[in-house]
C-alpha cells in the first residue's frame, strides 16, 4: 500500500453539557487512537471504524451502546450502520435492543447475509443466529439516560430542549491501501417513538463510503439529515471538486436553510484528506494522520499531540 493511513471519529454534534465535556474529550481520542492502531497494523479501514465506534458505544459518555437514551417506553432501541468503500457493501441495523455493541452486529449483517438492513426483532433472531451475547437492558441504561427519560414525562418538560445533546457516535478511515470505510451507532433521540429509525441505519444519510470519493459519518437531527441524505450530498459535492471541509459546510449549510437542521459531519478524502465540521453549538472529534493526533469539541478549537505524546497521557486521563 502507498496511503497513509488517516482517521477521525466523531462523538455526536449538539449541545454538550459540560459536566460531560471532559469524557466526551477523553473518548474521541481514545476511539482515534484504538482505530488508528488499527490501521498502523496493517488492519482495514473497516476494521479500524468498527474498532473506533465499538470503543464509544463501551464508553458511557456518548449517546450508543452502553449511554444510549430511552425511547418513550423507558427501553433502549439502537441503529447502527457500517459501509465499505472497496464495493459499496453496507450492513445496518434498527431498533435492536439487548447487545452492547449494534456496530459489530451491523458488520455480521454485511458479511453474512445477502440483505443490508435488519430490524427489532428480525435483528434480534439474526443476533442469536450469529452467537452475539446477550445484554440485559438494564446493563445498558445509565443514570444520565434514566433521569433525563424521567424528566421528558413531565407535563411541563420540553424533550427538544435535551434533543441538543445528542451524541450518535461514527467514524471514517482510510487505510494503507486506499481504502475507505465509514461507521455510524447511535441510541436515537430521547423519548422517542417505539420503532423510530433515524438518518443513522440509512445508507447515504447516517454514513456513506466510496473508494471514488470518500467517506463521511454524519450526527445532528436525523430527521433533518435523512430529508437531505447529508452523508451522500458530501460525497457529490467531493465529486463535483470541493474539498472535503468546504463540502461538508456546503451540506450542511444547504440542511440548514432547506429544513431547518443542525448536524455535524466527518469527512475523509480519497487521498486522505479530512474534515470535521458542523452547524451545532458543539461536536466532540478526534483525528490521527502522519503520527500526529488532533481533537476539539468548540468550534475552531483544535487541540494537537503527537500520538505517542496521546499514548503516554492516555494512560494518565487528559
Amino acid at each position: 500500500g502507498r496511503m497513509k493511513p488517516v482517521i477521525v471519529v466523531h462523538g455526536g454534534a449538539g449541545q454538550i453539557f459540560k459536566e460531560r465535556e471532559q469524557g466526551c474529550r477523553t473518548g474521541v481520542v481514545r476511539a482515534a487512537l484504538q482505530g488508528y492502531r488499527v490501521l498502523k497494523q496493517g488492519g482495514s479501514a473497516l476494521d479500524a471504524v468498527e474498532e473506533a465506534v465499538r470503543s464509544m458505544e463501551d464508553d458511557p459518555h456518548f449517546n450508543a451502546g452502553c449511554g444510549s437514551v430511552l425511547n418513550e417506553k423507558g427501553e433502549v432501541e439502537m441503529d447502527a450502520i457500517i459501509m465499505d468503500g472497496k464495493n459499496l457493501a453496507s450492513g445496518a441495523v434498527s431498533a435492536v435492543k439487548c447487545i452492547a455493541n449494534p456496530i459489530k452486529l451491523a458488520r455480521l449483517v454485511m458479511e453474512k447475509t445477502k440483505h443490508m438492513l435488519l430490524t427489532d426483532h428480525g435483528a434480534h433472531l439474526f443476533a442469536q443466529a450469529m452467537g452475539v451475547p446477550e445484554t440485559p437492558g438494564e446493563k445498558l441504561i445509565t443514570e444520565r439516560s434514566w433521569e433525563r427519560w424521567k424528566k421528558n414525562l413531565e407535563p411541563d418538560s420540553n424533550p427538544e430542549e435535551f434533543q441538543k445533546d445528542l451524541g450518535t457516535v461514527g467514524a471514517v478511515a482510510i487505510d494503507s491501501e486506499g481504502n475507505v470505510a465509514c461507521a455510524t451507532s447511535t441510541g436515537g433521540l430521547s423519548n422517542k417513538l417505539i420503532g423510530r429509525v433515524g438518518d443513522t441505519a440509512c445508507i447515504g444519510s447516517g454514513g456513506y463510503a466510496d473508494n471514488c470519493s470518500g467517506a463521511t459519518s454524519t450526527t445532528g437531527h436525523g430527521e433533518s439529515i435523512m430529508k437531505v441524505v447529508l452523508a451522500r450530498l458530501i460525497l457529490y459535492h467531493m465529486e463535483q471538486g470541493m474539498s472535503p471541509e468546504m463540502a461538508a459546510d456546503t451540506a450542511l449549510g444547504y440542511m440548514k436553510t432547506r429544513v431547518g437542521g443542525l448536524g455535524g459531519v466527518i469527512v475523509v478524502s480519497n487521498s486522505g484528506e479530512w474534515a470535521a465540521r458542523f452547524s451545532t453549538r458543539q461536536m466532540s472529534w478526534a483525528t490521527v494522520k502522519d503520527e500526529e493526533l488532533h481533537y476539539g469539541i468548540y468550534a475552531g478549537e483544535r487541540h494537537t499531540k503527537s500520538v505517542d505524546e496521546a499514548l503516554a497521557s492516555e494512560s494518565e486521563g487528559f
